[in-house]
């Protein structure tokens, strides 16, 4: 990955709805050159998805701790985890705890769903739920 592929994430992460144009303008890019490089990156899995994200006064958002049974392989409770609604990050960390997740939604209800279905994934222990109230 070079500066011009960091320029092009850097674009989509401030909007992801920019057009190959519109970057390609951005960063004196031809259309056709961005396209082939956001192909290239989504490939490589450096992309890995395109997603809105809805401000806290429109919707809500989670952040969740989870501790693991260490019984149990981090990493397969992660790929679990991601099958959820709703999540929309996925840390493995050091520390007191093993997984952060970051969930959004609709509304407060919503995101206390998903936070359930993620306390009945076989192999977490504890969960630490904090409800985010602005983002700055």
């Amino acid at each position: 990955m070079d500066e011009t592929d960091k320029k092009i994430i850097k674009t989509l992460k401030d909007d992801s709805r920019a057009g190959y144009a519109e970057i390609g303008n951005q960063i004196s890019l031809s259309e056709g050159a961005v396209r082939k490089r956001i192909k290239t990156l989504t490939d490589d899995n450096i992309i890995r998805k395109f997603t809105i994200k809805v401000n806290v006064n429109e919707g809500a958002e989670a952040i969740t701790l989870l501790t693991v049974n260490p019984a149990y392989p981090t990493q397969e409770v992660t790929k679990h985890i991601q099958t959820i609604p709703n999540v929309e990050t996925i840390y493995e960390v050091t520390g007191e705890y093993d997984i952060i997740v970051v969930i959004s939604g609709i509304n407060v209800v919503e995101v206390n769903e998903c936070i359930e279905k993620i306390r009945r994934v076989e192999g977490i222990t504890k969960t630490n739920t904090m409800i985010v109230l602005r983002n700055i």
